[in-house]
């Protein structure tokens, strides 16, 4: 019985921990708001989105609404999950030299402005779209890895260190165009306060305070006075993860740092419950009337070339130009057309897509629109992608090489 319970309580460790368990969740549970968005409960789906939630001392700007809770309050624990495992790889991982570092970054440097120019090539000339630039500029980590994962012998470990630091970085960058293109206009009030506190977060750090309580408080409070800065409250969770020790200085060898007790604490809650539930509740569009000729339309069309189109040439053309100029080289057993068929994957936007959908679009129509493209072009490039590494590539039999 003991053996059993052992063994038990091994394998759900080991299905948390799961990132291919980990996405089906989050693929599921936008599938099934999907279907019920387009289903006789369909009414009760949008009403669970509406539903009054509002906490009186956060005033009227705080979130009023159980999606407006999710987008803007749970979602800060998936920020501050992110901004964790980036300090994890640079202390100790594959961010810790600057070799690990740039080719990577390059890429998702290229990754960004191609899709965020091809965007607004395709919708040239319709001005309500221009805030939708940054839609496609995102790669969903939670979706990719575990492909490539899937993929075993067809992706190199050194490919998939690269796509998993290119993933960090794109994280890393679509988090500063939600800070600096997808805020409010300023109140300096309220950002004197922001100041203030994100001073204190760093004040704990240097001066060596270990309890997570003080950094919960300074995060939360540091939540609520986001939400009336006009910067957008999820950033919290950035600064906090900033702030975070990383080292245990003072305790026994062997005790896990406040950034790694959190890490291991938030992580499981964000796989199988933020995400799935913002999924839930943000690819559910009614596709009552729906022709396919709607796709053509300037803002799903737009979206959907970012991601197909210009997110792989982006990576793949911005990767290629820096091994080219010796500015960094391909991992080891790695050549140029595996490097491509990551670059198909990297066009699978959701989770970060989605969200910077909800950001930019306020109208029903757009923000219903550009969910379906999203939809539509990281599907896509997800079946292309995977196609084009399981038919094309067998890292085992080319060897290491580089063309």
């Amino acid at each position: 019985m003991t053996d059993f319970s052992a063994g038990s309580r091994a394998y759900f460790r080991r299905l948390l921990s799961s990132p291919v368990w980990g996405a089906s969740a989050l693929l599921i549970a936008s599938l099934t708001g999907l279907v019920l968005a387009n289903s006789p409960w369909a009414s009760a789906y949008a009403g669970l989105m509406t539903f009054p939630l509002r906490l009186s001392w956060l005033g009227a700007d705080g979130p009023g609404t159980v999606g407006a809770w999710v987008s803007d309050g749970l979602m800060s624990l998936f920020f501050l999950v992110v901004i964790l495992e980036i300090r994890k790889e640079i202390v100790s991982g594959h961010l810790s030299s600057f070799r690990r570092i740039a080719l990577p970054l390059i890429g998702a440097v290229g990754g960004m402005i191609v899709p965020a120019l091809t965007y607004l090539l395709v919708t040239y000339g319709h001005p309500e779209t221009v805030r939708g630039w940054a839609v496609p500029v995102a790669t969903d980590a939670a979706f990719t890895l575990p492909i490539i994962l899937a993929l075993g012998r067809h992706v190199s470990p050194g490919a998939r260190v690269w796509l998993m630091a290119l993933a960090i970085f794109d994280d890393v960058l679509g988090i500063v165009v939600i800070a600096l293109f997808y805020g409010h206009a300023l109140y300096w009030p309220a950002m004197g306060a922001v100041m203030i506190l994100t001073g204190a977060l760093i004040g704990a750090n240097r001066a060596g305070i270990m309890s997570l309580w003080s950094y919960g408080i300074g995060g939360g409070l540091l939540w609520s006075a986001l939400l009336y800065s006009g910067l957008h409250p999820t950033l919290a969770g950035v600064v906090t993860g900033l702030c975070l020790p990383a080292g245990v200085s003072g305790r026994a060898v062997g005790d896990a740092s406040p950034l790694e007790r959190v890490a291991a604490g938030l992580g499981s809650f964000v796989t199988w419950g933020v995400l799935p539930l913002f999924g839930f509740m943000n690819v559910g569009v009614s596709l009552t009337g729906f022709r396919p000729e709607m796709m053509l339309k300037a803002v799903p069309l737009g979206i959907m070339a970012g991601l197909v189109i210009g997110k792989p040439l982006g990576v793949f053309g911005a990767t290629f130009i820096a091994t080219k100029l010796k500015i960094a080289d391909l991992p080891v057993a790695t050549s140029m057309r595996m490097i491509f068929g990551l670059s198909l994957l990297c066009g699978i936007g959701f989770t970060i897509s989605l969200f910077i959908a909800g950001l930019a679009f306020s109208t029903p129509d757009l923000a219903s629109s550009a969910r379906l493209g999203i939809f539509a072009g990281s599907v896509f490039s997800a079946l292309i992608g995977w196609l084009w590494l399981r038919f094309s590539m067998n890292y085992a039999s080319s060897g290491s090489a580089t063309g």
